[in-house]
């Protein structure tokens, strides 16, 4: 595709081979102590630049604290937004051969303790915001305790496939599951990283995203591949993301390479063409998710003067396939080549390689593959078909290209997040009022699909739209509440009682065409 090269790990044929002994934090540490690791924009104040000095300080810090607190191969929770201290708490706990669990801010009180009792979570770094949703399990990262300094401390030994990391998905088929990835995770981000941000490295390039912390695309994508490659790393919350705040933000920091999700680029797309041109000092811009579409594309390269790269992956195996335009044409409708490193394959009925469309799958072997779901072994081997994971996604070859087809699974993708139905189904059915539902999601142009409920109220109950709303929105995440609640007689059921929700999804996209039922 591209010379990997620099890529560590990363053999010129594209396969991989791995040190022996292998520590994220290491990895992501290991730059001259001068050089500027991260650049601290929170808030109304100026940029503060932390040089990896700083980093290492603050790193050595937590992790002198975490030592009297944690084991070895013990899960923390890290429940912080963007900053400094939410980067600095994973490498200490990967300093120290913890395993870290990334947290969501916008979860509420029960999307948070089912992930903290299924982690088994003794110990949750947060900061004040953060301590009133999870109570005592919270130990704020800001206090004097946490304060005192002392020598360099080493990194504890680890290999490419000691855990590290416990990152839960989107809970698509019942409770969400924590994908647990090794310490070679990082490494396997690298390659396409490199490439979706055509060759990121340059001189003064300098990554951003406006994506959580939190998820794998923020974590894994931008933040530790940024440390890693010696890129500096901007850390910047919004409350809530607007076209302006992007364009004030990438003028103040310097920002020239940027993730967006494709319903942040459908924001700054349909602000105005002023907006764009506030972006043009951008030298690369990759987005994932869902594909663009030839129209967004054309509009990507008039606003920004370049091409969006795109790129696919899930928590499970990330960055598998991408587009890089300092190496190829990208072909719209696809998501670009094979990464370096992964070997991809679209599989038949019968499990085999194929022409048509069938299962994307990606094999045995890549580094950014989790090691398995957390305590639940008949769901990792379900996971695979003897050689391959299998993503649960559709599509098809373009000659080297990949084509994404669609979900095989009902998650629904609605403004960038990735939302599992069943974990709003389970939210909504502790409503008094409500009997069964089903929850699917409906087309929307600005945020690829809304969440919509098909709700059956018991007898003598009547609850309207809003009620059942904030009911998901105190117990869950306020993005992944129902944006419109159908109160129905009856739902479509399978003759063991399970609600078909490809009957829910029909009914829903035929609304969005203005058909009627």
């Amino acid at each position: 595709m591209t010379d990997v090269s620099n890529i560590p790990g990363l053999l010129p044929e594209g396969s991989w081979d791995l040190p022996a002994q292998l520590n994220m934090a290491a990895q992501a540490l290991d730059h001259p102590a001068q050089k500027v690791a991260l650049i601290d924009a929170t808030g109304a104040k100026e940029p503060v630049l932390w040089r990896f000095s700083d980093l290492h300080d603050r790193v050595d810090t937590l992790a002198r604290y975490l030592m009297q607190r944690v084991r070895r191969g013990e899960r923390v929770g890290v429940l912080l937004g963007q900053s400094v201290d939410c980067a600095a708490a994973h490498l200490a706990i990967w300093k120290i051969g913890a395993i870290s669990v990334p947290l969501f801010k916008l979860f509420k009180q029960t999307a948070l303790t089912s992930r903290i009792q299924d982690a088994g979570l003794e110990l949750v770094l947060t900061d004040p915001d953060g301590a009133v949703l999870i109570g005592d399990l919270a130990e704020p990262v800001l206090t004097s305790a946490l304060q005192d300094k002392g020598p360099r401390l080493p990194f504890v030994e680890t290999t490419p496939e000691t855990p590290a990391v416990l990152i839960y998905t989107s809970g698509t088929t019942g409770a969400p599951k924590g994908a647990l990835h090794g310490h070679r995770c990082l490494t396997g981000h690298l390659p396409g990283v490199f490439l979706s941000h055509d060759h990121l490295g340059q001189a003064d390039d300098c990554i951003w995203t406006p994506a959580d912390w939190a998820w794998i695309g923020g974590l894994f994508d931008v933040v530790m591949p940024g440390l890693a490659l010696g890129v500096p790393v901007v850390a910047s919350r919004f409350d809530k993301f607007t076209p302006d705040a992007c364009v004030t933000l990438v003028a103040k920091t310097g920002i020239r390479n940027v993730f967006f999700p494709p319903t942040a680029l459908r924001m700054l797309k349909a602000a105005d063409a002023e907006t764009g041109q506030g972006l043009r000092a951008l030298r690369s811009v990759a987005s994932g998710g869902e594909p663009l579409g030839a129209e967004m594309l054309a509009w990507g390269r008039q606003a920004f003067g370049v091409t969006i790269n795109e790129f696919y992956g899930q928590t499970e195996c990330n960055m598998v396939a991408t587009s890089c335009n300092a190496a190829f044409t990208s072909r719209p409708g696809c998501i670009g080549k094979a990464t370096p490193g992964y070997d991809l394959a679209v599989l038949d009925r019968d499990g085999r390689p194929c022409d048509g469309e069938g299962d994307v799958a990606v094999r045995r072997g890549s580094a950014a593959m989790m090691l398995s779901y957390w305590n639940r072994p008949d769901e990792t081997a379900a996971k695979f078909d003897g050689d391959w994971m299998i993503t649960g996604d559709r599509g098809c070859w373009e000659g080297e290209f990949l084509r994404f087809v669609g979900r095989e699974d009902d998650v629904i993708t609605s403004a960038g997040y990735r939302i599992g139905p069943a974990e709003i189904e389970d939210c909504l059915m502790t409503h008094p009022a409500v009997a069964t539902v089903g929850v699917v999601g409906k087309p929307d142009p600005l945020r690829t699909e809304i969440v919509k409920a098909f709700v059956v109220c018991k007898p003598g109950f009547a609850p309207v739209q809003e009620e059942l709303q904030i009911w998901v929105k105190e117990r869950l995440a306020s993005y992944s509440y129902p944006r419109e609640v159908e109160f129905v007689d009856s739902l479509p059921m399978t003759v063991t009682g399970k609600v078909i929700r490809k009957d829910l999804k029909a009914r829903a996209a035929s609304e969005s065409r203005g058909e009627k039922s």
